[in-house]
């Protein structure tokens, strides 16, 4: 539902701490913002220090499908970077976010001479297998009706607001059938 690494987080607080310049910057985003664009170049790396970001597909039709919800940890661009091609996903903000934000230049020295950001970088990876093939089985598995009750949970418990829209893109539906659903529910 909404992914975190604190691990990850740990490394990038530390790193904007002891640096001497200023390849990491703090950088802040509004609701509704978009921090990465589907199918533009990748301009910097980031990783989530606080809020909740989306990330989706766009189809050829137009129609969202929410891949994840990113929290503390999450970072964004590295698959973009790791294999040099243009954003495959977009990115936008449910809540105000606050990034960690490198440029790619620093962000490749990193990876050349910083072994603890490789292996947390190969744990990310790892962990994203794991929770997609989790969540494919999960929906073969389970009702759209308990998908739905877990993520009104989470937005409950987050203290965010997610639109219909966002709530359908996440479940693969359309809203009309969200609706029948939120109907049945009360």
């Amino acid at each position: 539902m909404l992914r975190t690494n604190q691990a990850f987080l740990s490394y990038f607080e530390e790193l904007y701490h002891k640096q001497e310049g200023k390849d990491v910057i703090l950088k802040s985003f509004s609701r509704d913002e978009n921090i990465l664009v589907q199918d533009k170049p990748l301009s910097k790396v980031m990783l989530i220090k606080e809020g909740i970001a989306k990330c989706y597909f766009t189809e050829e039709n137009g129609k969202e499908y929410i891949v994840e919800f990113l929290g503390n940890g999450e970072i964004l661009g590295e698959v973009e970077f790791i294999k040099n091609i243009i954003c495959l996903c977009g990115v936008k903000t449910v809540s105000e976010v606050t990034v960690y934000e490198t440029t790619v230049s620093y962000f490749k020295s990193l990876i050349k001479d910083d072994l603890t950001l490789n292996h947390l970088l190969l744990d990310s990876f790892a962990e994203r297998i794991i929770n997609t093939s989790s969540r494919a089985s999960y929906q073969q598995l389970y009702t759209v009706e308990h998908t739905l009750t877990q993520l009104l949970n989470m937005q409950s418990k987050q203290g965010i607001q997610i639109s219909k829209e966002d709530m359908a893109a996440y479940l693969g539906i359309t809203v009309r059938s969200l609706n029948r659903i939120l109907k049945d529910f009360k």
